[in-house]
Parts: structure tokens; C-alpha cells; sequence
């Protein structure tokens, strides 16, 4: 996603740390990152590599850490309850008031925040839902009641968004216009973490992408810059019998025998063999998505 960035950081994370009670292993061991204003921010990793523990710090819902976590220049332990005026969480299982409707969930959890809300029929227009203002949450299927999960985190308009598996259980459509709204958040200036299995979510949507194992990050990057990394330094170039000819990107310029090919008008695809962000996800984790996490980026 080409979107120019302003430089400054709103999340600054310095060699954090922290440990279960109870547990000899930190599920946190030494992490070190920053995250830039308008900057979508993948954070992922198998099950257990604490991706959800450091969203926890970042969100407070763990209040004692090790080492220091500054967000929009202030360190994290300063901030009251102010500091969720300033962001916007959307978790991965909806949790809602089943015997409400939409507008009375929206309406409700704009109550709790101080500064002013968009209007509930303004939210869910922007999620295709603006028909079931009325209805009660109940009646709402699983795609319905995350794009609803989706908008809530929104609605009070805030600088910083944790999004976990925002396109979990939506079908294409509506998982485009979420990807959609989550780029022209960026646009206007968000900044965003996004926690996701989802490895075209995150190719199409995060300017970086870290890839965390055992408590510690094991690759931190764009996402052309570890597929590229992690692939083979190779074109594959084919012709409409089906072959297909395999050329070092190293000196192709000057490769005699690719030149004559290409000058014979019957090549039809090239294709670099950079690696795909599953295979880099396996190269740097030593994982693979389980059946679980599969399914989350169905």
C-alpha cells in the first residue's frame, strides 16, 4: 500500500517484557518496535508466540510490564482513562448486547466515550448494514455482527485502531469493503494494528509486518522486502505450449538466451519467484497456520 507517511511515532515499544504468574517462560521476552502515524502494522505469529499478550500491554488491558511503551509521546503508564478516548478496539469475537439492536449498541457505547460519536445509521451505511438499524443483534449472522464489531471500534473517530481478524467470517465483498475503510483510514492519518492469519490481508494492506515466535519478533519488514528475502533470485517466463523457462535475475539484462526468447513475440507470462508470505511465515517461525488459524483466513 503506497500511501506517503508522516515520520513521527506514535507507538514506541522498548525491550518489553512480560511474564504469566505462575509461568517459568515469558510469553514477551525483549521486543523492540515502532509503529509511524498512518502506518498499518501487521503483528503475527502461530498460536502462543505472544502477539496477544503485546496487544494487551498496548491496549492495557496488562497494566504491568517490563520495559517502556510510549504512545503518542506520552509513556503508556502515564495515561488515565483518557487514553481510550484516543484509540479504537475491535476484537476478534464480537461481543455485543444480543437483545439490543444496532443503533441501541452503537448508541450505547458511544456513551461511554466523552468526545462525540458518528450517528449509528452513518457507521453502519459505511458497512453495508444501514437496513438493520432496527434489528436486533441476535438476528444477525457472523459476518453481520463483525462488521458491526468493525464500525463500533470506530465510531468515536480515534487516532489509533487494534483491529484482531477484522475480516474473519465475512464473505469477499464485504471483506473488500472492510479493507477498504482500513485503507482510507491510513490515508486520512490512523494508525492501525492489525492481528490476522489472514496473509492477503495482510499483503494488501500493511506497509509493515512483523512475525513474532517465542516471545521475541523473528522478522520484522515490508512485505516485498520478505518475500523477496525469503524467494529465489529467479524469473519464470512461459509460452502458450505451456513450457516455461527459468532465468537468473542476476545479469538478465544481458542473458543471451532470455533475449532471444523474448525477441521470438511467443512469451505470454514472467513471473519473479519471490516467495509467498505463507512461506516466509513457515521460514521464520518454524510454524505453519493450524487448522484453527486456517479457518480464520477463510
Amino acid at each position: 500500500m503506497a500511501v506517503a507517511k508522516i515520520a513521527d511515532d506514535i507507538i514506541s515499544v522498548t525491550d518489553l517484557n512480560y511474564r504469566y504468574a505462575g509461568q517459568a517462560r515469558p510469553a514477551v521476552a525483549g521486543v523492540n518496535f515502532a509503529v509511524r502515524r498512518g502506518e498499518v502494522f501487521g503483528l503475527l505469529g502461530p498460536s502462543g508466540a505472544g502477539k496477544s499478550t503485546t496487544q494487551k500491554v498496548l491496549t492495557r488491558q496488562q497494566r504491568s510490564f517490563g520495559g517502556q511503551v510510549t504512545i503518542m509521546g506520552k509513556p503508556l503508564g502515564a495515561w488515565g482513562s483518557d487514553y481510550f478516548e484516543r484509540i479504537g478496539v475491535g476484537f476478534e469475537l464480537p461481543n455485543h448486547y444480543l437483545k439490543f439492536t444496532a443503533r441501541e449498541n452503537l448508541t450505547f457505547f458511544a456513551s461511554l466515550y466523552a468526545r462525540p460519536s458518528r450517528p449509528p445509521a452513518d457507521m453502519l451505511a459505511l458497512v453495508g448494514l444501514e437496513a438493520y438499524l432496527d434489528k436486533k443483534v441476535e438476528t444477525f449472522s457472523k459476518g453481520m455482527r463483525m462488521r458491526l464489531n468493525f464500525v463500533r471500534a470506530l465510531q468515536h473517530d480515534p487516532e489509533l485502531i487494534f483491529l484482531d481478524e477484522p475480516t474473519a467470517g465475512l464473505d469477499p465483498v464485504n471483506a473488500g469493503i472492510v479493507k477498504s475503510l482500513i485503507a482510507d483510514l491510513a490515508r486520512a492519518g490512523k494508525t492501525i494494528v492489525l492481528t490476522t492469519h489472514n496473509m492477503n490481508d495482510v499483503d494488501q494492506l500493511c506497509d509493515r509486518i512483523s512475525f513474532m515466535v517465542d516471545g521475541r519478533f523473528a522478522a520484522l519488514d515490508t512485505p516485498d522486502a520478505l518475500k523477496s528475502a525469503h524467494g529465489r533470485r529467479i524469473v519464470r517466463v512461459g509460452t502458450p505450449d505451456g513450457t516455461a523457462q527459468d532465468f537468473s535475475l542476476d545479469g538478465l539484462g544481458d542473458n543471451a538466451e532470455f533475449l532471444a526468447l523474448l525477441r521470438t513475440g511467443r512469451v505470454d507470462r514472467i513471473h519473479s519467484q519471490e516467495a509467498s508470505l505463507d512461506q516466509v511465515f513457515t521460514n521464520v517461525t518454524g510454524h505453519r497456520l493450524d487448522a484453527a488459524e486456517a479457518g480464520a483466513a477463510a
